[in-house]
């Protein structure tokens, strides 16, 4: 048995602020006993335009946000996951990624995200993430740490099973999906999709979320899961309609459960997933 917590918290374009948030939920944490703190997509920041996410942007060298993250895990020997953004080499655009920083405080892994959030609905959300966002190229191979062989996505991700799947061959324990969820498809497709992953890779899935407005334009739809690998929902946090109830007295949410090893071998040694390799593709 492995402890591990999730995060949430409701990022704006002081990264002042969002780290206060975050320092706090490393001290919840750190008093439950969990070996690694998984916390939102985008939690260094979230701009009101295009203009202004580009100027906050920074590299993990000069970020207030990752050195006082930093400092957090290598005082409390924790194990911490976030979603930042970093400097892209395109012009006017950055890079949405995942860190793993390691309990001596070292940034140890890092993943790009790979599927972009383009949507146009006449009557939802209206985003083109590619149009600012630079995707990233390649899959982050499952890694070792207390809490098991972790596995990194960041939201939109999980509307790609295929991805999934190729962490799931690379002997995951752990699916990370930090997210910044829209709350106009998070009712239909989060729990939903959220649960098919962990049941068709056999893994544990951990999705730590953005909840509330940001800013005038954008709001973010909550719901920070941990499933298990049958499926079953082991943690779940509060909704933006929490949040806007709770007004000033709303403080960043935490969750805990434990990644159970054993569970995690009996059910897939006890339902195995022989794939039919020799019909269609491998992923």
């Amino acid at each position: 048995m492995a402890k591990v917590a999730i995060g949430q918290i409701c990022s704006t374009s002081s990264m002042s602020h969002n780290l206060t948030q975050c320092q706090a939920l490393v001290k919840k944490a750190v008093a439950a006993g969990a070996k690694a703190l998984f916390l939102p997509e985008a939690s260094d920041y979230i701009g009101g335009s295009p203009d202004e996410s580009y100027n906050l942007c920074k590299s993990v060298t000069e970020s207030p946000f990752v050195l006082g993250l930093q400092e957090e895990a290598k005082k409390n020997n924790l194990h911490i996951n976030v979603g930042i953004h970093e400097p892209s080499d395109a012009p006017k655009k950055i890079k949405n990624t995942s860190i793993w920083i390691d309990e001596k405080g070292e940034i140890t892994q890092r993943y790009q995200k790979l599927h972009m959030f383009d949507m146009e609905l006449d009557d939802g959300p209206n985003m083109k993430e590619s149009d600012t966002v630079e995707p990233g190229n390649k899959i982050t191979p499952p890694f070792d740490t207390p809490v098991g062989r972790v596995g990194l996505a960041i939201c939109f991700d999980l509307r790609f099973p295929e991805l999934a799947l190729a962490l799931k061959r690379q002997k995951s324990d752990i699916i990370c999906y930090p997210s910044a969820f829209a709350p106009d498809t998070g009712k239909f497709h989060w729990h939903a999709l959220l649960t098919a992953r962990a049941i068709e890779t056999q893994s544990y899935v951990l999705a730590p979320a953005q909840v509330g407005p940001h800013n005038k334009k954008r709001s973010s739809y909550g719901h920070s899961l941990i499933i298990d690998p049958w499926g079953r929902t082991l943690a779940e946090l509060g909704s933006e309609d929490d949040f806007n109830k709770k007004g000033d007295s709303w403080e960043p949410e935490f969750a805990t459960a434990d990644i159970d090893f054993d569970q995690l071998a009996k059910i897939k040694k006890g339902v195995p997933l022989h794939r039919r390799t020799d019909v269609y593709p491998e992923v």
